[in-house]
């Protein structure tokens, strides 16, 4: 009997040091807590084009030139892998430049069929994004004497062909159209905006994709610095949880509402805590993601990026902060 309580004992130990060291590492898997249910991955967004074929590349849709131009609303800034600090407007559409226009003095060359590929972002109802230089908001007075937002003096447009959020399919056409970064500037990593496209077309191009990481920081005008999944939707953590010992009180039909964040490759990731970023595997197979040991989950009612409708849920759902922590929680 004493032979068989020490060897218990010593299985105990080194189950309780496993998760220790689990919870600390910046890869790893979390062993079984106690939550059930099946997983629920939140989806993309729907596409809606709205638009037709890019200047250069064909055509816009009928009735696109009878469009008036829409506001940006609430400016963001999203991290992209290939492209860095992207500039979006309300929601999360890439806005672009156009090397042909001028900040010297400001004026959009853009007109015609260009406007109807280039969607003109019209000045008025915009703010700018949280964190970014509130003076570089500006406007310029167009042929047609609507008035287009201009950043860093460089006037903004949308693309025909960006069909939902995350798209940059415009990056690089013709040499001339890059998606913006914050302050006006061409948005791009290592400083290749200039050679990306060359003089292709928007069907040689192929375009580009913002390609969010598997897990990157967004700038929410509310709540500050959150955390985003790959496809721009909002992370949750729910307080009734516990990091340790890790587990959860989300199961049933509450993984229904609130569906689990797959595991995260750490390299997959921007400005997010690698301390406790480990996996939970939960006792019915299913393997959730944690930011310091804290599983994380997407919000059913959130629809496209940008949304936070899941903040504040019940007193106990918050949006979570680059180190895990429930943004904006009693304390």
């Amino acid at each position: 009997m004493k032979t068989w309580r020490n060897a218990s004992l010593a299985v105990t130990a080194a189950t309780v040091l496993a998760l220790t060291t689990a919870c600390g590492q910046e890869t790893g898997t979390q062993p079984n807590g106690q939550a059930v249910g099946a997983v629920n991955p939140a989806g993309q967004p729907a596409a809606n084009s709205g638009y037709g074929s890019g200047y250069g590349g064909g055509g816009a849709p009928a009735g696109a030139a009878d469009a008036k131009p829409s506001t940006a609303g609430q400016l963001a800034v999203w991290e992209s892998k290939k492209l860095g600090e992207v500039l979006t407007d309300g929601e999360g559409m890439t806005l672009y430049r156009f090397d042909k226009d001028s900040v010297d003095p400001v004026t959009s060359n853009c007109n015609g069929d260009c406007a109807k590929a280039w969607p003109v972002v019209a000045a008025g109802d915009v703010t700018p994004a949280p964190g970014t230089d509130a003076s570089l908001i500006g406007s310029v007075t167009r042929a047609d004497g609507t008035k287009q937002l201009t950043v860093g003096g460089w006037p903004m447009y949308r693309y025909a062909k960006d069909a939902k959020p995350g798209d940059a399919n415009g990056q690089g056409v013709g040499g001339t159209w890059f998606a913006s970064a914050p302050d006006g500037k061409k948005a791009a990593l290592g400083g290749g905006g200039e050679e990306a496209g060359g003089e292709e077309s928007a069907e040689e191009a192929g375009g580009e994709s913002v390609d969010l990481a598997g897990l990157s920081v967004r700038k929410d005008p509310k709540l500050g610095e959150i955390v985003v999944d790959k496809n721009g939707m909002t992370a949750y953590v729910f307080t009734k949880d516990s990091a340790w010992p890790m587990k959860t009180a989300c199961t049933g039909a509450c993984l229904e509402k609130w569906p689990v964040i797959a595991p995260v490759d750490a390299n997959d990731t921007v400005g997010i805590l690698k301390k406790g970023f480990v996996t939970f595997d939960r006792p019915d197979g299913i393997k959730q993601q944690t930011i310091d040991c804290w599983p994380i989950y997407t919000f059913a009612g959130d629809k496209k990026p940008g949304d936070t409708n899941g903040q504040g849920v019940g007193g106990t759902w918050f949006a979570v902060s680059p180190q895990g922590k429930p943004v904006g929680a009693p304390s």
